[in-house]
């Protein structure tokens, strides 16, 4: 008797273990909101990194600027001053930006319709 009391319950037992509808229903809805909490996120992260980029291409030509003017005593008055080596004055710029250039004064100044996106 106590065999076949243990038998039924090892039974009920196996039946038991698994997952409701409304559990695993649960989880899966959590899970879709623990991923739009993602989505949103990386959405800012990549508006930031944008901006971000912006304002350092802007500082780099800023600080080549100041080099160029160490070296010769005057201010570049167009990008190839910056990105083109000329006699004892080394390339300061390895590549032509292309969110900024030099203004009027040479102050650098936003490309109009730049494939950066910098505004």
């Amino acid at each position: 008797m106590l065999k076949q009391l243990r038998s039924d319950e090892d039974h009920q037992n196996v039946i038991e273990q698994g997952f409701t509808l409304v559990e695993l229903l649960i989880v899966i809805v959590i899970l879709g909101i623990l991923a739009g909490i993602v989505v949103f996120a990386v959405g800012n992260l990549t508006s930031n990194a944008t901006a971000n980029s912006c304002a350092t291409e802007k500082a780099t030509i800023s600080t080549a600027e100041e080099a160029y003017k160490a070296q010769t005593g005057a201010y570049p008055t167009a990008m190839t001053d910056l990105t083109a080596g000329t006699g004892a004055v080394q390339a300061l710029l390895k590549t032509v930006p292309t969110g900024y250039g030099l203004g009027a004064g040479g102050i650098p100044t936003k490309i109009v319709g730049n494939p950066n996106g910098c505004t």
